[in-house]
């Protein structure tokens, strides 16, 4: 060979080519193979029989322009369609159109560009994918491909040329819209309203008109309301509903069960107006049962106000639950009823559902029966009440009920708490917050909510009481609909186990998994600093829980059969086992239609999607709120946990006031931070630095925007350093030494914009927190949350 001729590169083998496929991030054509083999002239022919080959093999698929990748590999543009979100927060979509029968590649998206509100599920987007791993893409949205809706909820504002424009508060909606001076209908800069969407174009601008003002932003009533109309929650009751409460009487006693000489009480929060339960409890005077008690719980009668497909069914049926706010709530019944008739207030005559319960020493329940009865109630009283007249601080109402009605109580609770640990529950200790408004409806505090044993006790008598009716409906073949909690994910389990596992906490492979696997866990982290983290990591691990006709038991509760029997003014869930008690214990009237049972399927599906609606309108709520009240705070310091960590930044949880904010990815110290989804953290590829989930951190708040509830926060101290840093005192390098650091840089990019601009980043960190791993993981019985300030009712404590 000639001296300084070019020696020619080997020819590839399959699997060397086959690699080169697998790795490249989009799908490659035969000049990008050439070239990367230096494959020239001739030997251009082999590798295009060598490529057609693998394709008959089916070890790759041939794609648009002929490009070829691993088999299941997507375009390097393509349609997608918005699935969710995965436990740490992350928008997770799919391919639009996937014909393989395996399953399609995960898809991460990345936040929209500035100006765009964060993507929903349901969404349809043209993104650029880009391989990251085996199986996962990462997803830049291109544009959206979704068509403008009918109405459209937004803050009005005015340009220099006195033309409106709409600036939405939906995250889904992408655009503003412009309003005509003649379509303002007297709408003022600042205020909310809402408007309808004319689809005729001016200047490149969707028009709208305003069809109703709602108040300027800020004000008592418009956080709630933006909630409310985001999440398409029914608010308006038929004229035809409304007259059928109004119309509705007092109950005679007839051939109900004469319950007003039963000391029977309300336990509810300080501002709570409607009481749907009341309790009671004695030692059981048959001498075969020493150290036992007799238990009555007492449950409106909705069912003989509400019949099946009547006005009032029809709109409880489509609310499917009521909707709880700070400042308001959204009942599913007509105030006539829900305040009125079916609330059981102290000295008046009430019908009522109700349950007795005998219960040996140990909690262990004897028997049952239910009965249909009139009830007159001998007290309202809160938690705070009851618990300090058990402490020994009794006020005027609580002193005389204490000995013969409180103490009672508090001793069959006692009973069947012990029961509770005897079955091994799940014990969680996620701690909840409150926002508490002043008169004029601004937030002036955000508190922990307290958990007394007062609380405990009403969950107890309300779990008792679903057990005993889920046993009723079975034995007397009445169609069901239960309160399912399924076991969870093995694979989810596993991941958990291995991660608690660096942290020196034991969760044995193989065993099988019980409630009390996981409360062993809890127990073992709480003296740890990693309590928190590990409460939240398990309740991350759980299935969802839901309604259906299908029994399988609940995982939570450690309970073989369960139902919501509870609440029936706020729960159509409730009503339907009540309708079927009547029914099944031939109660009278209002029971369930023959062949009810056959939609109980489609109904299950229907309550758990209103439920799941709710609780993300409460959440959205909530967040709104919380970024008010930290609007003024901006620039002020903070501490917090990290609660979550994604590809694209950090999800702080401030101590404070419990608000979840969003540390991009971009305002981390200069490094290149890979997302290391096992140890669920951020790791510095130069630096080493550890950004972890559950480490406590400092921060700065950059940013809070009430009117899609996004926080954006800088980190000011945490995460931890390499040793090797830690030894060398090394600092991160600086901006610009690596082509690497370049690259970082540029993907970083697109959330410094956000941050620096606003509304990107805040929109993904308000949607990609709403789904954080919040899915409820117990029931506590049904029992409503104490009640919040301001709002006039009682909120439940929401647990699957």
């Amino acid at each position: 060979m000639a001296e300084g001729r070019k020696k020619k590169a080997p020819f590839p083998t399959k699997e060397q080519l086959l690699e080169f496929i697998r790795e490249s991030p989009t799908p490659v054509g035969k000049r990008e193979i050439a070239r990367a083999f230096h494959i020239t002239g001739a030997d251009r022919i082999p590798l295009k029989a060598m490529l057609k080959e693998l394709e008959r093999e089916g070890r790759v698929d041939r794609g648009r322009k002929r490009r070829v990748g691993a088999p299941g590999a997507l375009p390097p543009v393509a349609v997608v369609e918005i699935v969710g979100t995965d436990p740490d927060g992350e928008v997770l979509a799919r391919p639009a159109i996937w014909k393989s029968e395996t399953e399609p590649p995960r898809i991460y998206m990345a936040p929209d560009r500035h100006g765009t509100p964060a993507l929903g599920r349901g969404d349809r987007v043209l993104a650029r994918l880009t391989k990251t791993e085996d199986n996962v893409y990462e997803g830049r949205p291109i544009r959206r491909l979704a068509g403008a809706p009918k109405r459209v909820l937004g803050i009005y504002e005015r340009g220099p040329d006195g033309a409106g424009r709409l600036r939405p508060t939906d995250r889904r909606v992408k655009t503003d819209f412009r309003i005509g001076r003649e379509d303002a209908g007297g709408a003022r800069p600042g205020e909310l309203v809402l408007a309808e969407v004319l689809h005729t174009h001016r200047l490149g601008w969707l028009q709208a008109r305003v069809v109703e003002r709602l108040g300027r932003l800020g004000e008592a009533r418009s956080v709630s309301l933006i909630s409310i109309y985001e999440h398409d929650i029914p608010t308006e009751f038929p004229p035809e509903a409304l007259a059928q409460a109004e119309a509705a009487q007092p109950v005679a006693l007839g051939d109900r069960t004469d319950l007003r000489d039963l000391p029977l009480v309300t336990i509810d929060g300080a501002d709570a107006r409607d009481f749907d339960d009341a309790v009671w409890a004695a030692p059981d005077d048959d001498p075969r049962n020493r150290g036992g008690w007799r238990i009555v719980v007492a449950i409106a009668d909705v069912a003989h106000y509400v019949r099946p497909g009547d006005a009032l069914d029809r709109c409880a049926y489509e609310r499917g639950n009521s909707v709880y706010f700070p400042d308001r709530v959204v009942p599913m019944l007509p105030e006539a009823l829900s305040n009125g008739l079916c609330s059981l207030k102290p000295g008046e005559d009430r019908p009522c559902m109700a349950v007795e319960m005998i219960i040996d020493a140990h909690g262990k329940k004897l028997r049952h029966r239910f009965l249909r009865g009139l009830m007159r109630s001998a007290a309202r009283l809160t938690y705070e009440q009851v618990q300090q007249a058990h402490d020994g601080s009794p006020d005027e109402v609580t002193g005389p009920l204490r000995e013969r009605v409180i103490a009672p109580l508090y001793g069959a609770f006692a009973a069947l708490l012990e029961a509770r640990k005897r079955r091994g529950t799940l014990e969680l200790d996620i701690p909840e917050r409150k926002v508490v408004l002043g008169e004029d409806g601004t937030v002036e505090r955000i508190e922990p909510r307290p958990r007394l044993d007062s609380h405990r006790l009403i969950e107890e008598f309300m779990i008792a009481a679903n057990v005993a009716a889920a046993e009723t409906l079975e034995a007397k073949r009445q169609p069901a609909m239960y309160r399912v909690h399924d076991a969870p994910d093995p694979v989810k389990v596993e991941a958990l186990r291995q991660f608690v596992a660096t942290l020196g906490l034991p969760l044995a492979r193989g065993q099988v998994i019980r409630p009390q696997t996981f409360t062993r866990l809890l127990e073992r982290a709480a003296s740890t600093p990693y309590a928190d983290m590990i409460n939240q990591l398990v309740l991350r691990s759980q299935a969802q829980a839901v309604y259906s006709p299908e029994n399988i038991g609940h995982f939570g509760l450690a309970l073989r059969r369960y139902c919501h029997f509870t609440s029936p003014i706020r729960r159509y869930a409730d009503l339907l086992v009540h309708r079927a008690l009547i029914s099944g214990n031939r109660l009278g009237e209002g029971g369930l239609p023959p062949e009810a049972g056959e939609a109980f399927a489609e109904i299950g599906m229907h309550i758990s999607a209103t439920e799941r609606r709710a609780a993300a309108a409460e959440r959205d709520a909530v967040d709104r709120f919380t970024a008010a009240f930290l609007a003024e705070r901006v620039g002020a310091i903070f501490r917090g946990r990290i609660g979550g960590v994604t590809r694209f930044g950090l999800f702080v949880t401030l101590f404070d006031s419990g608000a979840d904010g969003l540390v991009p990815i971009g305002t981390l110290p200069a490094d290149y931070y890979d997302h290391d989804e096992f140890r669920h953290a951020l790791v510095g590829r130069h630096s080493g630095r550890v950004y972890r989930l559950g480490e406590p951190v400092e921060v700065r708040l950059l940013e809070a925007e009430p009117v899609t509830g996004g926080i954006i926060l800088q980190l000011i101290e945490g995460g931890e350093s390499s040793s090797a840093d830690r030894m060398e005192g090394a600092e991160p390098l600086p901006r610009g030494a690596s082509a690497r650091k370049a690259r970082a840089r540029r993907e970083a990019a697109p959330m410094k914009k956000a941050v620096k601009k606003g509304r990107g980043a805040k929109a993904q960190a308000a949607k990609a927190r709403a789904a954080k791993g919040r899915q409820a993981a117990t029931d506590r019985g049904g029992r409503k949350k104490p009640g919040r300030p301001g709002s006039g009712k009682k909120a439940p404590r929401r647990r699957p």
